[in-house]
């Protein structure tokens, strides 16, 4: 099967539906669900984009295993060149939403990419999984699958416990082991676009801690997401039904975030890639190289993002003629240089991108590290940025039903400006808005600063893993101390 369109992808939304749960009714269709419909059709009109004549080139490439044109964030990058085809193509994707849909497929595309080409990694656990990995790739590859994932479990306190750090009673383990696979039990969060998935990577927690019963937690596996027992309890969606002019972001790119329930879900051998050992498990993203493609993912969207928010500013200070003033000035030079270190980060990973120990041209981890610890900072203060080149302009905000009422000519007069009629000046502000004070634009803002954990953590981590000795040996050779 070639690339999808995107009436097939909807169409197999609704041919293998998932038993997902929104505000305590269960959705049968969600691609016809108020809440979850139009954020299914933002991901349809993704792989409508693959097929798009103008562009299909730089979307898709032909595998090498049934020679047809697939999805090009499957790709295999062996050049440079692939890696920034990749990143072209990937591009594309995020610049139709802004950046604003966090988890399009490309995102766990990559993963899964890297994942088959180190499968001996997976290999070293049972050799069976070698295979297992590859064969995913590949069904995801040539079925154009959408994912979700989930690598974090459910605590009831963030107190340290237990011997696994978690609630043993809530977080997914394995409660039987057969012949013919796993059954696990629990829950997990945080599954974006859970709902509008094809199937469900489900990731090691890390990082376990080598205990006797922690071997229940340690696993990998992918399965579709209407298995039997799996359920998706989705938060209160974003799109409440409004119009695009209403709420333009809102009501368009709902990708819903869920937990996932497994009640003794099955899991055949075949779709295992880790079961058991704890080694394997916590360095898994490192070791098969997938941490490095994801962030490239990961920060190709953030550029795309920071672009977007950008463009918004600059308008509204072009609406309000606002852009003599040195305030204003100063807070836009902030966004542009927010955007020139993603986009330096992002080319300089590549720049520096070496062919790593499976083969595979992956970009400069330190870059893409450099641009992922600073993203989630950054962020809150460019929609602290929209806040205050906005100030009041974000709360004069008629909706699209005044501009059809007997006061439309008033309304419309009222708020015009030089360059602008009221109706245009509202159609700006109203996405600014919905980027910076609505509950949309919230959850954005709390997602960017918690999107690759604890930044606190993250910076621990960048500390403890990156090469400080060059650096230091400079110093002390300029000292002389040696």
């Amino acid at each position: 099967m070639p690339a999808r369109s995107g009436k097939q992808y909807l169409q197999g939304l609704k041919d293998n539906s998932a038993e997902v749960w929104l505000e305590g009714k269960r959705v049968r269709d969600v691609t016809s669900h108020p809440g979850l419909r139009r954020g299914a059709q933002s991901v349809a009109n993704l792989y409508d984009l693959q097929l798009d004549a103008r562009v299909s080139d730089e979307m898709t490439y032909t595998s090498q295993t049934s020679g047809e044109q697939v999805g090009m964030s499957f790709v295999v990058p062996r050049t440079l060149e692939d890696l920034k085809n990749r990143r072209k193509m990937m591009t594309r994707w995020a610049r139709t939403s802004g950046g604003m849909l966090g988890r399009t497929p490309d995102y766990l595309n990559v993963i899964l990419m890297a994942c088959a080409e180190a499968s001996s990694y997976f290999g070293a656990n049972r050799p069976e999984f070698a295979q297992n990995a590859i064969y995913y790739y590949q069904h995801a590859r040539e079925n154009d699958l959408a994912l979700t994932h989930t690598l974090v479990n459910v605590r009831r306190t963030r107190s340290a416990q237990g011997t696994t750090g978690t609630d043993e009673d809530v977080a997914l383990h394995i409660t039987d082991e057969r012949d013919d696979g796993i059954v696990v039990k629990g829950a997990r969060v945080l599954a974006t676009l859970g709902p509008l998935s094809d199937e469900i990577m489900v990731f090691p927690s890390t990082v376990l801690r080598t205990t006797e019963d922690a071997w229940r937690y340690a696993f990998a596996f992918c399965i579709p997401s209407n298995t039997l027992g799996l359920k998706f309890v989705c938060r209160e969606s974003y799109d409440i039904g409004r119009s695009n002019f209403d709420h333009p972001l809102g009501s368009r790119f709902e990708e819903m975030d869920s937990i996932v329930l497994f009640d003794d879900v099955f899991i055949p051998w075949e779709r295992v890639y880790l079961s058991g050992d704890i080694e394997l498990c916590n360095t898994l993203f490192v070791a098969t190289g997938s941490e490095a493609h994801m962030m490239h993912q990961v920060i190709t969207k953030n550029v795309a993002k920071s672009e977007f928010l950008l463009g918004v500013a600059c308008l509204m200070v072009e609406s309000l003629g606002s852009g003599g003033i040195p305030q204003v000035q100063e807070r836009v030079a902030e966004l542009i240089l927010d955007m020139g270190v993603m986009k330096a980060c992002l080319r300089a990973s590549e720049a520096d991108a070496k062919i790593d120990q499976w083969g595979v041209v992956s970009p400069d981890k330190d870059h893409l590290e450099v641009a992922r610890n600073l993203f989630p900072r950054m962020y809150p203060r460019m929609t602290e940025l929209l806040q205050l080149l906005g100030s009041s302009s974000l709360m004069m905000l008629p909706t699209e039903a005044d501009f059809e009422s007997p006061i439309q000519s008033e309304v419309n007069d009222i708020l015009a400006t030089d360059d602008l009629s009221g109706l245009q000046r509202v159609k700006v502000f109203r996405l600014a808005w919905d980027i910076a004070a609505s509950s949309f634009g919230s959850r954005q803002t709390l997602y960017e600063r918690f999107f690759f954990g604890d930044p606190t953590r993250r910076a621990i981590s960048l500390y403890n893993s990156y090469d400080k000795q060059p650096v230091m040996d400079r110093v002390k050779e300029f000292l002389e101390l040696e």
